[in-house]
């Protein structure tokens, strides 16, 4: 592979000529040549007016299904999506039947996509079968490549097994991730607990499940660094798909107490709120739920000031049997690979900038992932994208097509990835 792109922007804080235009030569899968009017023959040639590069983005909340749920996303139809949406790594969820809790499923999942142009990293799960209550063989999984731990669509819901896990992967400065949600507060519920639920006559889940289970994962977290010598720079415990403004403000709390936390928001998170649900699109049937407007206005508040770290697509196909059907017999969950970014430029309020940093660099961080630049001499892991760029969503890679935004008009386009010694432009 050769390939040299001209004139494009560059979107790197830590490249030289960040926010300038130059131009690009990729040979081999390494950026060779970084300046202005770079020759190169035999080169494919593409022209970067109007388009920008960053380092390639990273999404640290994806369900693949595969292995046992492919007729709903396969690992091969993730990595096309992940492609579109201009992701060159992605980090799969536990929740496949089995559960990735033995080192066969994790290398299964894990050796499908090497050497292809969008890398997997796969979480291990905390409890068997992801049920929450027998521990698996985490140091086995963390020897065998397994990116971080989580019980991925089930929230840890026993504080012994959660204290315990973060006090057993601290020696290994492994990350643990949760998503708080306190389930006997939330049982049945179908939407945000509030005004719209009872008009429309919905089961609500309170803000209250999120905020509480938080405080508690706080609270063992900071117990639990008490009790253990070991210590790193990077955070133990990482909080997944926060949705509320006190959850916002508990994580800053813990943030200025010095406690070694990160958290993330799914794209979408900021796209509707609660009201949006009156027309009953199942579409819109998410957990944690769409939120009311100052929910939403506090964390891109906190995206803003940095007590976010991450936005994530938090992909989550289904096929037409588990969305076509009444509301509350809806499966929860939305496809967001292919949409994250132009939700994050749309919704956020961040610069451009700021919401490619938040896809590269602070989820690399937080994934003990090397930090890649766009410097001469770097593996080409590259995004290319349109910032104002308006399309229309009409197709999805997706195996599912669960997602609210088809035939939707969005802004910021992706228009090519490259990785692996692998380029892939999309018209």
């Amino acid at each position: 592979m050769k390939v040299l792109i001209r004139s494009i922007r560059i979107i790197d804080k830590s490249a030289s000529l960040n926010g300038q235009s130059a131009d690009i030569l990729i040979e081999d899968g390494i950026i060779r040549q970084v300046g202005s009017a770079i020759e190169a023959t035999g080169a494919e040639v593409i022209n970067g007016e109007g388009l920008s590069v960053s380092a390639g983005w990273v999404d640290m909340r994806v369900a693949s299904r595969d292995p046992g749920f492919e007729h709903k996303e396969d690992l091969t139809s993730v990595r096309v999506a992940a492609a579109r949406g201009g992701f060159t790594e992605i980090v799969l969820m536990p929740n496949s039947e089995p559960v990735v809790h033995s080192k066969d499923t994790l290398n299964y999942i894990r050796n499908s996509g090497q050497g292809g142009l969008v890398k997997l990293h796969v979480a291990g799960s905390v409890t068997r079968k992801a049920q929450g209550v027998d521990f698996t063989e985490m140091i086995d999984l963390h020897t065998a490549g397994a990116i971080a731990f989580t019980d991925g669509e089930h929230p840890v819901q026993n504080a012994d097994l959660l204290l315990k896990t973060i006090q057993y992967l601290r020696p290994l400065d492994a990350l643990l991730m949760n998503r708080p949600e306190d389930r006997q507060l939330t049982l049945y519920g179908q939407m945000h607990e509030g005004v719209t639920s009872t008009l429309i006559g919905m089961k609500g889940m309170p803000a209250l499940a999120e905020e509480m289970m938080l405080i508690r994962d706080l609270k063992l977290l900071e117990y639990a660094l008490e009790k253990n010598e070991h210590t790193s720079e990077n955070p133990a415990l990482h909080i997944s798909l926060i949705s509320t403004r006190r959850a916002v403000e508990l994580i800053r709390d813990a943030k200025a107490k010095g406690l070694p936390v990160s958290c993330d928001v799914a794209a979408h998170q900021l796209a509707f709120s609660d009201e949006d649900l009156i027309g009953f699109d199942t579409n819109l049937k998410i957990n944690p739920p769409f939120r009311p407007a100052d929910d939403s206005a506090a964390i891109r508040e906190g995206l803003a000031d940095g007590t976010i770290d991450a936005i994530v697509s938090d992909h989550c196909p289904h096929d037409e049997e588990s969305k076509n059907l009444e509301f509350d017999h809806a499966d929860f969950g939305i496809t967001g690979l292919e949409t994250a970014f132009s939700l994050a430029v749309m919704h956020s309020g961040l610069p451009v900038e700021d919401v490619v940093d938040k896809l590269t660099t602070q989820a690399r961080k937080i994934l003990r992932l090397p930090v890649t630049g766009i410097a001469e001499g770097n593996p080409a892991n590259l995004t290319l994208f349109e910032t104002d760029k308006d399309w229309t969503f009409e197709r999805s890679y997706s195996k599912s097509k669960n997602t609210p935004f088809l035939g939707k008009t969005l802004r910021g386009k992706v228009r090519g990835v490259a990785n692996n010694g692998k380029f892939e432009w999309f018209e």
